[in-house]
């Protein structure tokens, strides 16, 4: 009795002690030398916390590039010619004005998101996933950061729950998003829309919408916690990025336009002005040899951000 009682507490404290958390950073290769010392230091800091630790991300631009067109897009336009174009029925003439006010609407406000919605509306749930996960494949594969994938290795490494937060359609990225970043379905977030009997998707939004200072609403939301930790790239992610109450990350900043959200400073500037923040840059530059519809349609593309070569760390 005395014999298997001992047994037991050995047991149970080997099963214990091989489940602890194993805490090791991994630079980043690709990033300054200095931002990875920041990184160490702030995921070193976490390890006594009993709280949930929450990382917050944009998608495009954030974790794999936009340049020449965004995925979200080019998955809408490709759908659209291959079902609807020259097609005189009467779902596709509805669908194709749809792309008509795409085309040529405001791109960044509301009405571009409800949209997009209206666009994939009377699909299913699952259709929708494989509609963003083909396009991923076909055309974005290689334009995932391997600098960011390493940054959220480390990040879980530690403890953390992942999140991503994107304005594009969120059944639209959930599937690939979740494959290549090795996250949950459900903790892919971006505009939702009710889904229906049958799981066939409504055009009837859900709220908060995560388009510019919606993404803060839709972290206090759905989210529930303070993050420790945000990425982010544009504009858009400001308010987002402000819901840190540890370190934020801004990649590929703009420098050229003055933002009014960012007191007339350019979205680097304002963020260099941040001692919390760290900058850093990922090659997103286009495919060559890539035809896109949402070209051949007319729409302006994506700033090119090549990575500088000075910024280039090898480990």
């Amino acid at each position: 009795m005395k014999k298997s009682f001992i047994l037991s507490v050995a047991l149970l404290a080997g099963s214990l002690c091989g489940a602890a958390q194993s805490y090791e950073f991994k630079p980043v290769k690709g990033f300054q030398d200095m931002t990875n010392d920041r990184l160490e230091a702030f995921l070193e800091s976490t390890v006594p916390m009993k709280t949930r630790k929450v990382a917050v991300f944009d998608c495009d631009g954030t974790l794999f590039g936009q340049a020449p067109y965004y995925l979200a897009d080019e998955a809408l336009y490709d759908y659209a010619r291959r079902h609807y174009e020259g097609k005189t029925d009467s779902l596709s003439v509805a669908k194709m004005k749809v792309v008509d006010q795409l085309l040529h609407g405001d791109n960044v406000g509301v009405d571009f998101v409800k949209n997009r919605v209206r666009f994939l509306s009377g699909l299913t749930a699952d259709e929708i996933q494989s509609v963003g996960n083909t396009m991923f494949h076909e055309k974005y594969q290689n334009k995932m950061y391997p600098e960011m994938k390493a940054l959220i290795a480390n990040l879980e490494n530690f403890g953390f729950e992942v999140w991503i937060l994107s304005a594009s359609p969120e059944l639209l990225y959930q599937r690939f998003c979740a494959e290549q970043l090795g996250l949950p379905e459900d903790r892919i977030l971006g505009v939702k829309s009710r889904v229906g009997e049958g799981g066939v998707v409504t055009d009837e939004l859900v709220y908060p919408v995560s388009q510019d200072e919606g993404k803060a609403d839709v972290v206090r939301t759905f989210i529930k916690a303070d993050p420790l930790f945000v990425g982010g790239n544009s504009r858009g992610d400001l308010e987002m990025m402000e819901t840190s109450v540890g370190l934020k990350i801004m990649i590929n900043p703009d420098d050229k336009k003055p933002e009014k959200v960012a007191g007339g400073k350019t979205i680097k500037q304002y963020w260099e002005a941040d001692p919390n923040c760290l900058i850093e840059y990922c090659n997103d530059i286009p495919t060559e040899g890539q035809t896109y519809v949402t070209q051949e349609w007319g729409v302006k593309n994506n700033a090119t951000n090549a990575k500088p070569s000075e910024v280039v760390i090898n480990y």
